[in-house]
């Protein structure tokens, strides 16, 4: 298998190292656009000059690798819609604060959160003037109020706001995930802020998102309802935000989330069933290519309806690409299918290569065709169905293996018991989603017979509660793994190398596994030495006080929360996996802590802070004390005054202006993120 000289993978390599260097070097397109026309005249002097032999030569080969890169650096930096001159971020600033009238339409909606609806939607206008760029819009929650659907227009009243970010060390930062979007700040509005200008489908979002609902209108008419009705809609139409929070905790403990999203899995199984359906068409003549025309329309169908999400336009390229190769009756090397996939998805969307469903997809069909066939060699079954099964077991293994350092860097835990769940669903996911189909247009089509009903309704309510079953052993569920992008790196060049040193048996690859197994211990001794800091930090959470020390491996965490707090929060988890602490000591709030030989006071609702016989380098004030800080900087002179998210925001602003005026510096947590004191011992 000479993969490596096939000249879309040399391409698709190329542009990847392009956007890589344009998304961390943050390069210009007007200088990249110059250098890129001077790379093309120089490939096409060079082909001039060499003529038949130009592709031989080295200096055009790295020439037309440039070239490549280049493309990619210019595909990234023009994705950013920041550019066009119309951008509503040219036109307001989030410090002006002052309220304008946006002119939005819906393009998306997404989970809501305890408190609002939550929308993309598209500047069409600013105070009357044409706007371009995304905005994240929150609604206030009204059960009155119906909720806006995809292509409503709406003049929304309110102050431009930025998006936070992560406030706290390790956490997952949202405003970058909206960024590689395209979204930049977000709206706040009530319902009494919003005027509908028009309610009129007329984009192709649009007409898939009225479709969804009439299909989800017709299925609750005909007596599906619940936690049954949203995993069709997540199942059949891409549309997980209806999923209940714990439905989907108990397929992520599981190990089968992967099921939810609409993706390769989803898609290969309704492209067979396709292919069986449209059989009959090949004993006609030109049978095959309508054939193929029309698996291809109705796949790509299936994605409109689907909201045309990443992981599904994902899988529909691909898929779409093998249904014509193999209607051309092509030999179909499934590596340069993934490669040729890749490359246009990642020239049009370069910031696909940043999602994690990118990444853990293409992962996982890799790992498939790669594995899975050695994998099988290893026993052959005498029976069918034990066959089948050990196809499953193989292609799940194989799968898991090959995104498990993905997984543990990005969720920091694995699911001991995927075999078994998956081992059990994919051998049926055919037929789920087949008969889905099939109830989605008899519903539709107002025939949809009760015992079919009652007979999908049973299987969903069986998958649920199996999945259930599953997700309650949380002892084979291995939580809170740090797993670090250098041990993601070691982790493939171990496996990658081991691959193919059992494939040839050629010692190089052998010396190379030893240099992954290398790399990875020594990202184990990083790590070690990370956890030997000690730090100070006082945390940001709304209405709280919290407060850590860590000590080496352990952290001392000082806190005012009741004990449903304590379970349902992740902050100390995501602190422990990011700074590879082994334990938690909780403790309750005290008034001073000496860190390093720096006294830090603590001034709380009480507002006690004399008479003292020390004199605090730091000040922290929690729960709104009611306090002169002029009289209290003159009474202690700290270095500085900190400010938690406990505090009522009117006291803050109090405080700002007072340390302002001072010549003193504040932090309040709640705009500067969590304050870190470190030192080394």
């Amino acid at each position: 298998m000479r993969l490596l000289n096939f000249t879309v993978v040399k391409f698709c390599l190329a542009l990847i190292l392009g956007i890589l260097a344009n998304h961390y070097l943050k390069l210009r397109v007007d200088i990249l656009f110059l250098i890129e026309v001077g790379l093309i005249t120089l490939l096409i002097i060079q082909w001039l000059v060499y003529k038949s032999k130009v592709v031989q030569h080295i200096w055009f080969g790295l020439v037309t690798f440039l070239v490549m890169a280049g493309l990619g650096m210019i595909s990234y930096g023009l994705q950013d819609e920041r550019l066009n001159s119309n951008h509503y971020s040219h036109a307001i600033q989030v410090k002006d604060r002052i309220e304008k009238t946006f002119v939005v339409q819906i393009h998306k909606q997404l989970k809501t959160d305890a408190y609002n609806d939550k929308y993309v939607v598209k500047v069409l206008h600013l105070e009357n003037k044409s706007a371009t760029g995304q905005l994240l819009l929150n609604v206030s929650r009204d059960s009155l109020k119906r909720p806006f659907h995809v292509d409503d227009v709406l003049a929304v009243r309110t102050q431009l706001q930025d998006i936070r970010p992560a406030l706290n060390p390790y956490q997952f930062d949202y405003s970058q995930y909206l960024k590689r979007q395209n979204i930049y700040h977000q709206l706040y509005a009530s319902h009494n802020d919003i005027s509908i200008l028009k309610q009129e489908t007329h984009t192709l979002f649009g007409y898939a998102d009225a479709l969804r609902r009439h299909i989800l209108l017709k299925l609750e008419t005909a007596g599906f309802k619940g936690a049954n009705l949203d995993l069709v809609s997540a199942l059949l139409l891409g549309q997980r935000q209806y999923v209940d929070q714990d439905v989907i905790k108990s397929f992520v403990n599981s190990g089968t989330i992967h099921i939810l999203a609409i993706s390769g899995l989803h898609v290969g199984l309704i492209l067979l069933i396709l292919n069986r359906l449209f059989q009959p068409l090949h004993r006609i003549k030109g049978g095959k290519t309508v054939a193929s025309v029309l698996i291809v329309v109705l796949l790509w169908s299936f994605a409109v309806v689907a909201g045309l999400s990443p992981s599904v336009v994902r899988a529909v390229t691909m898929f779409s690409l093998i249904s014509v190769a193999l209607h051309l009756r092509k030999s179909t090397n499934i590596y340069n299918t993934l490669i040729i996939s890749a490359f246009i998805l990642l020239l049009i969307r370069p910031n696909f290569l940043f999602e994690v469903g990118f990444q853990l997809s293409y992962g996982a069909v890799l790992g498939i065709v790669s594995l899975q066939p050695y994998f099988y060699k290893l026993w052959n079954p005498p029976h069918y169905f034990l066959d089948l099964g050990w196809q499953t077991l193989t292609v799940t293994v194989a799968a898991q293996l090959s995104i498990l350092p993905i997984s543990l860097f990005y969720f920091h835990q694995f699911p001991g018991l995927f075999f078994v769940s998956n081992l059990v669903i994919i051998p049926f996911l055919g037929i789920i989603l087949g008969l889905g189909i099939l109830v989605i247009l008899l519903a539709v089509l107002d025939l949809l017979p009760e015992f079919l009903l009652y007979s999908y309704d049973n299987i969903l309510t069986g998958l649920r509660h199996f999945i259930t079953w599953v997700a309650q052993f949380e002892s084979f569920l291995f939580k809170d793994i740090p797993f670090s992008w250098l041990q993601v790196l070691a982790f493939y060049i171990v496996l990658i190398s081991l691959f193919h040193y059992f494939r040839v048996k050629h010692l190089p690859w052998l010396y190379m596994t030893f240099c992954g197994i290398m790399l990875f211990q020594m990202e184990l001794f990083l790590q070690y030495n990370t956890a030997k800091e000690q730090k100070f930090i006082v945390f940001n959470r709304s209405r709280h006080t919290i407060i850590g020390e860590q000590r080496h491996k352990t952290l001392f965490i000082y806190h005012d929360l009741d004990s449903t707090q304590m379970s349902t929060t992740k902050l100390f988890s995501q602190y422990k996996v990011g700074a590879f602490i082994k334990t938690f000591r909780l403790k309750p709030l005290e008034k001073v802590y000496d860190f390093q030989d720096q006294l830090i006071l603590v001034v709380d609702s009480l507002g006690i802070y004399e008479p003292l016989r020390f004199q605090p380098r730091y000040v922290l004030l929690t729960q709104s004390p009611d306090i002169n800080l002029e009289r209290l900087i003159s009474r202690l002179q700290p270095q500085l005054i900190i400010a938690d998210a406990s505090n009522y925001k009117s006291y803050v602003r109090r405080w700002q202006s007072t340390c302002k005026k001072q010549k003193l510096p504040f932090h309040y947590t709640n705009e500067k993120g969590a304050l870190i004191l470190k030192n080394r011992q």
